[in-house]
């Protein structure tokens, strides 16, 4: 089963997804918060998810971020609409600075660093690969 990670924003949730056997985590897409639901509904209906992993953000002191109100309320959705999958919450600093590094080394140029979407993806992608190398 996969493990799915998203970086929530009040604009855009950034998932990824693991493959089956959890070893790679892939960028999957960037929905609008209120699509999201329907999003995994489809989703779920062809692919078994085992967890869902939540960036969670915090402030450099560790206490919670001005979004972290947000990020709990989807948290409670995700809850409350697939009460059979867990939702984990995990750190998500720095991952927006480090999805556009990335983009950035890979060689795109400024418009790709610039592309709202894409960070979010690839941010959400590198929350998930952090997860697993926490959790493996």
């Amino acid at each position: 089963m996969r493990i799915m990670a998203f970086d929530y924003g009040t604009k855009r949730i950034g998932i990824a997804v693991t493959d089956p056997m959890q070893i790679i985590a892939t960028g999957l897409d960037t929905i609008h918060p209120l699509k999201i639901i329907d999003y995994l509904k489809k989703y779920l209906q062809t692919e078994q998810v085992e967890r869902f992993v939540l960036g969670e953000p915090k402030q450099m002191d560790n206490t919670p971020s001005q979004s972290a109100m947000h990020v709990k309320g989807f948290a409670n959705l995700l809850k409350k609409t697939f009460p059979e999958i867990p939702v984990e919450l995990f750190d998500e600093r720095f991952t927006s600075k480090m999805a556009s590094a990335t983009i950035a080394q890979s060689g795109m140029g400024k418009k790709a660093r610039q592309n709202k979407e894409l960070v979010d993806t690839i941010s959400a992608v590198i929350l998930l690969q952090s997860w697993m190398s926490k959790s493996f």
